[in-house]
């Protein structure tokens, strides 16, 4: 599993740097970073979420669509680990 995890990190990571590189703000995105510092709008936020449904094929019910779960990347690495092991089993 821990390959997974690495791997999970690395493509929401890819994904807050396009979004950040689509309007010009800098990258260098940690996995601990505060997604807001790194100056994501609410707007970009949502497509962030959208992005990481679209990324691991999987629908987010209303009730993990939080703040708390989009705080930033290690908040959503869980997330999605979460909803991968509730998918398999």
């Amino acid at each position: 599993m821990q390959g997974t995890d690495a791997t999970v990190q690395n493509r929401i990571l890819a994904l807050v740097e396009s979004i950040l590189a689509q309007n010009a703000m800098p990258g260098g995105v940690k996995p601990d970073t505060r997604l807001a510092d790194a100056g994501l709008t609410s707007m970009e936020m949502v497509n962030l979420m959208l992005g990481v449904e679209a990324l691991f094929d999987m629908t987010l019910p209303q009730s993990d669509i939080t703040p708390e779960n989009f705080t930033s990347v290690e908040t959503i690495e869980r997330l999605v680990l979460s909803r991968l092991q509730m998918q398999a089993a």
